[in-house]
């Protein structure tokens, strides 16, 4: 695999910048050679932890930033997402697939970035989610 650099990424607290991330992903497929079903993954994983950094994290406060690494390493694609705000225990988050909350029109997006990514950990409190893929590199 060969390395494309490390490409650092700060966004502002606002939905309209998910397009960066867009666009971000669409570039790593493309060097990558990706397949449509990893860049899938990669889309909706990242997009999750992105709004969540936004809504939850920063809480749509303009003057806080997200901070977003993409770092491949061997044969892993890796992404950070930091935001600036109190952080959350990652560990409480309530299954979304529990009857009581299959209703709920949110808290889906720890879920699903557990279930399309092959590997998810928190840092500093819940402010940073690591994601990493892993099965989408030939």
């Amino acid at each position: 695999m060969e390395a494309m650099e490390k490409i650092n990424m700060q966004l502002n607290s606002q939905f309209d910048q998910i397009t960066k991330i867009e666009k971000l992903i669409e570039d790593v497929c493309s060097e990558y050679k990706i397949n449509q079903d990893c860049y899938g993954n990669m889309l909706v994983a990242l997009t999750e932890a992105v709004n969540n950094a936004i809504q939850h994290g920063n809480k749509f406060d303009t003057s806080k930033k997200i901070n977003i690494l993409f770092e491949p390493q061997n044969q892993l694609l890796k992404f950070e997402i930091t935001d600036e705000g109190d952080g959350f225990d990652f560990n409480q988050v309530p299954d979304p697939t529990a009857p009581e909350n299959l209703e709920k029109p949110n808290g889906r997006g720890v879920f699903l970035m557990r279930h399309l990514a092959d590997d998810v950990k928190y840092f500093d409190n819940g402010r940073k989610v690591e994601l990493t893929f892993k099965a989408c590199v030939n």
